[in-house]
């Protein structure tokens, strides 16, 4: 049922035009990193529905939190380690492409349920423009989207999902790199004075107390700000695969 919403959306977009989708601002929120502590975890369901989980697969609590978020109905991420994180699901550029896709493989068996996959550090993995492509080649064949975490200003993942037109998107905001509740909500307002500004805006947190704290706090009073809290999935149809003028030109990633 989700793959079919991605779908409808994605044509939708190619058909109107993303002007003509939406007629109001929308914002993403995706929790990385979940999977380590599940009563922590578990805090992201008091936030709202819209807001996705990206689950790490080396971790004790992964597929048991996995299966709980699919049965509340969250967009579920894979939160893929990539080099310069270690781990034996880990991408790594020396290793050959047989072994990155059991490692996808072996990630995904430990993740059940996920729509998409999006990268734990990798600011040297994702430049890799070798590795890149083949990962979204491998999403492609699966049915799943990818999320540019953005770790590096060098990464080519992006570039490499809309070469192959795969359903991706870049994040735009991180919200907690400085842990403190004043600054979680300093970055949410950049992100939704983003949102206003480009259209779209898709913020990446962390399960930490400020985080989960200003989000409780401020994400139920987004719609009578004007803004639309919604799954990535429909951002990605929004954005018709376009890059935001931060990460490309013309709609084309750098």
């Amino acid at each position: 049922m989700r793959q079919a919403r991605l779908l409808f959306g994605l044509c939708l977009a190619a058909l109107l035009g993303p002007a003509q989708v939406v007629a109001q601002p929308l914002l993403s929120v995706v929790i990385d990193d979940l999977g380590q502590n599940l009563p922590r975890d578990r805090q992201v369901f008091d936030l709202p529905a819209p807001v996705a989980m990206a689950i790490m697969p080396d971790t004790p609590h992964a597929a048991e939190l996995a299966r709980e978020a699919h049965q509340r109905g969250r967009t579920l991420l894979l939160h893929l380690p990539m080099d310069p994180a270690g781990g034996p699901y880990a991408w790594r550029p020396e290793l050959p492409p047989a072994e990155l896709s059991q490692r996808l493989a072996a990630a995904l068996a430990a993740v059940p349920y996920v729509q998409g996959v999006n990268n734990h550090e990798g600011s040297r993995m994702t430049a890799d423009r070798a590795g890149m492509g083949l990962l979204m080649q491998d999403l492609q064949q699966r049915h799943l989207f990818f999320l540019d975490s953005r770790t590096s200003a060098a990464t080519v993942a992006a570039a490499e999902a809309q070469k192959v037109g795969l359903a991706s998107l870049s994040r735009d905001v991180f919200l907690d790199d400085q842990p403190d509740e004043a600054d979680v909500a300093r970055q949410l307002q950049v992100g939704i004075e983003l949102a206003r500004k480009q259209g779209t805006a898709l913020l990446i947190g962390h399960p930490k107390p400020a985080t989960l704290k200003v989000l409780a706090r401020e994400l139920p009073k987004l719609k009578a700000a004007g803004i639309e809290l919604v799954e990535p999935n429909l951002l990605i149809a929004e954005r018709g695969n376009r890059a935001m003028a931060a990460h490309g030109k013309n709609g084309i990633y750098r």
